[in-house]
């Protein structure tokens, strides 16, 4: 296997919502912040060849559907749609991907499945030969989402996906399309049915860490996002899980990170975890 970050388009959203109750005094040491509070985001994608015979990408970023009112209001900084223009850089278009992995279906993580706005146009489905795996617990909440996060969700978006007749619901810890090189982990802190694709190479391997710990800074386990459905089980849930990947060497994948793509988990004496070993890109890395 080899391994691929991409970027996709970046956001900048208020500090203090991807901080949850920690105090700015705090936060404002880890991130630069701007005039309106707003703190750089990305929304990298994870790209790997040779899953199973397959080309897979684990999420699609937000992408450029929005119109430009929303655009502006999201902190969206750029109108194209860089995913496209990284995958091109590698040499390949979304027609090249044979399976998108998404972790869940709000708009910074799936917004790029859809080609980007033209006024006046219908959203339009991108990856026309991809199966598009989905958490079957998470697709049942985004059809029928709370008033709380229904603003995160893209209705055309489940429709498109389930007229497309390539969508693939999990359960279990595996797939069919993926075989026994993925393993599902499950979360329900920030959003019901979150998938966290752990990639079992035959060197290393790397989990799709999505928004159970979208950065390096909340791999700190008190540190949650305003975001999440319940702050609490996030915390209840990071503990096992970064006990797991620290006790089996499994690297963490940052999708909102500015910075860092990759990084490796430490606990010091006092049982704090930070991370170790980062690094901003991967270009064919092998696992």
């Amino acid at each position: 296997m080899k391994a691929w970050s991409l970027l996709g388009n970046s956001q900048k959203l208020d500090g203090g919502a991807m901080f949850g109750n920690a105090p700015k005094a705090m936060w404002d040491k880890w991130v630069a912040v701007d005039a309106l509070n707003r703190i750089d985001l990305a929304c990298r994608a994870l790209l790997v060849e040779g899953i199973n015979g397959k080309r897979v990408l684990f999420e699609t970023g937000v992408g450029a559907f929005f119109e430009p009112k929303l655009r502006e209001r999201y902190g969206i900084q750029e109108s194209s749609h860089v995913l496209l223009d990284e995958l091109a850089r590698i040499g390949l278009s979304d027609a090249d991907i044979d399976v998108v992995v998404l972790s869940h279906l709000h708009f910074d993580h799936a917004g790029g499945l859809l080609a980007p706005w033209q006024e006046g146009q219908p959203l339009r489905l991108l990856f026309p030969n991809a199966i598009f795996v989905v958490g079957a617990e998470h697709w049942r909440r985004a059809q029928q989402p709370h008033p709380r996060d229904r603003a995160s969700f893209v209705p055309e978006l489940n429709a498109l996906l389930e007229a497309s007749g390539r969508l693939e619901l999990v359960s279990g810890e595996t797939t069919p399309v993926l075989g026994d090189a993925v393993r599902f982990h499950h979360s329900d802190g920030h959003t019901p049915g979150l998938l966290l694709a752990e990639i079992q190479g035959a060197s290393e391997s790397v989990v799709f860490c999505a928004d159970l710990i979208p950065g390096r800074a909340w791999v700190h386990l008190p540190i949650t996002m305003g975001y999440d459905r319940n702050a609490e089980l996030v915390i209840d849930e990071k503990a096992p899980f970064l006990a797991d990947m620290h006790a089996r060497n499994v690297r963490l994948f940052f999708t909102h990170d500015s910075a860092i793509a990759v990084a490796a988990v430490v606990r010091d004496d006092k049982g704090r975890y930070s991370t170790t070993d980062e690094q901003a890109v991967w270009l064919g890395h092998p696992l």
